[in-house]
């Protein structure tokens, strides 16, 4: 039950301005460009209607590009209208760690507009340690895989302490693992260099963008590092321009509390849960709920395990019935409908991890834990004790092969952010951060709805139809645009 997060996809603007720097010329006279990749049937498991995969191999180390090589997983949906394709649209649907080869035939099943499923070819890939692509493995067992991302609810600084042991072992067997050799390079730099390199192969002169949650930051990286070979960059769901430093792993906690109220009123008006007529009400019942199973857990959920999956099923508004269903059984003694981990949860572990903490150093001693789940404690009581807490990043080697990406405002303005304004997994705070960091290169539009993942999941129309004339007709807001609850709707 202690799983990791979600991933993550899972406007009428009255001025608008056409970016002349996202202009090229139409695809109805010109024919695509001639890659180097050679499609073929997609590997079992990761196969759709019209979805194509193949192969690329990129540098380990990009400053020894002659030295050791490993292999990305790339997909392609083509232009479903090839007279009408305008390019491709590189995607990712966060993480870091999730697979994002099947993403493409996801996007379009999920309400991706036929304009712009007519105007690219929808590309996905593994990023690197991911997959398909060469993976990286911690030898993680069970016990530990079954940890999650969100350390035990730490309640003293005595808990902090006793969670170091099993941080540091992660740690530990992901240095002394058979892929440890991969560790220092699999960092979201190097994944946006392989998006390149994906660029180069498939015979592009630039690349537009989607990306989602961790993708966010993951684009905002490749459009600070390629500011001139990218066209149109959409960021939906946005980390902070830290990325998944200890701060973005903090601000879950924040996230929680935007979001919580919506479930709130939600169980609220519906009696038959039996969990408060009041959000009020049903705000005390998830304290008791989490205190009588951090004393008693409960078909092996504890209190961390079902903070952890009440965070999880905030993520999409459908989820608030079956999670109300959950609180339900662990109230009444009921049988509690456990989720079935994903199969790949080794390699979707191990390669947050390295990532995760391979990209920005994190505190490296018990004491500033203590202090973090201390006053996270205070202010973000739901989620704080657990997200502030230690975790293996702490143990990490200090050694960095290069620093962080830092995100700026040099560059083309050809960046457009969703955001919701109630998002539990990438908090508007962390959003309004990135959007601060991007200057005059990013509009952001942020839809007053909760949830996490605007485009195409959410029901804002405003903000989706913000997003898909900016794919499709190079036009974006003036200024950052705040769209009402669900227009029209």
């Amino acid at each position: 039950m202690r799983r990791s997060l979600s991933l993550a996809l899972t406007a009428a603007a009255l001025a608008v301005t056409t970016l002349p720097a996202s202009a090229v010329p139409s695809a109805a006279t010109t024919p695509p460009p001639q890659g180097t990749l050679r499609w073929g049937p997609c590997p079992e498991g990761a196969s759709a209607p019209r979805l194509r995969c193949s192969t690329l191999e990129v540098p380990l180390d990009y400053r020894d590009p002659d030295g050791r090589r490993i292999e990305i997983a790339v997909s392609r949906l083509a232009s479903a209208d090839p007279s009408r394709r305008r390019g491709v649209l590189l995607t990712n649907p966060g993480g870091p760690g999730g697979s994002g080869l099947v993403y493409p035939a996801v996007l379009a099943a999920s309400g991706l507009p036929q304009k712009v499923l007519d105007s690219y070819d929808i590309i996905g890939f593994d990023p690197r340690g991911v997959g398909r692509s060469t993976p990286v493995t911690c030898d993680l067992t069970q016990e530990q895989q079954w940890r999650g991302n969100f350390p035990p609810y730490a309640h003293t600084a005595a808990d902090v302490a006793r969670e170091a042991g099993p941080a540091r072992r992660i740690a530990e067997q992901c240095r002394g693992s058979r892929t440890a050799w991969m560790l220092p390079y699999t960092t979201t730099a190097n994944t946006a260099r392989d998006m390149d390199r994906i660029r180069t192969a498939l015979g592009e002169r630039r690349l537009s963008y989607l990306g989602a949650s961790y993708g966010s930051y993951l684009g905002a990286v490749y459009a600070t590092l390629f500011p001139r070979r990218g066209d149109r960059i959409v960021l939906d769901s946005n980390m902070g321009p830290g990325g998944y430093d200890v701060t973005a792993m903090r601000l879950f906690a924040r996230g929680m509390e935007d979001r919580f109220p919506d479930f709130a009123a939600f169980a609220a008006a519906h009696p038959e849960y039996g969990l408060g007529s009041t959000p009020q009400q049903v705000t005390a019942k998830f304290f008791e709920l989490a205190g009588r199973l951090d004393a008693k857990p409960v078909q092996n959920v504890d209190g961390t395990a079902f903070r952890g999956y009440t965070f999880d099923r905030l993520y999409a508004d459908g989820s608030m019935p079956r999670l109300a269903e959950f609180w339900q059984a662990a109230d009444t003694g009921g049988p509690l409908p456990l989720p079935e981990p994903p199969a790949d949860l080794e390699n979707l572990m191990a390669a947050r991890f390295a990532v995760v903490c391979g990209d920005s150093r994190w505190p490296g001693t018990v004491r500033e834990y203590q202090r973090n789940v201390a006053a996270d404690r205070r202010t973000y009581p739901m989620l704080g004790g657990s997200t502030a807490s230690i975790n293996p990043c702490a143990f990490w080697p200090r050694e960095r092969a290069e620093p962080p990406v830092r995100i700026t405002g040099r560059g083309p303005s050809n960046v457009l952010m969703l955001q919701n304004g109630r998002d539990p997994g990438t908090p508007l705070a962390g959003a309004r951060e990135l959007r601060r960091a991007f200057g005059g290169r990013a509009t952001m539009v942020t839809a007053d709805q909760g949830g996490h993942g605007v485009y195409p999941y959410g029901r804002n129309t405003c903000a989706k139809d913000a997003a898909t004339r900016f794919l499709t007709t190079g036009e974006r807001p003036a200024r950052d645009l705040a769209c009402a609850a669900r227009p029209g709707g």
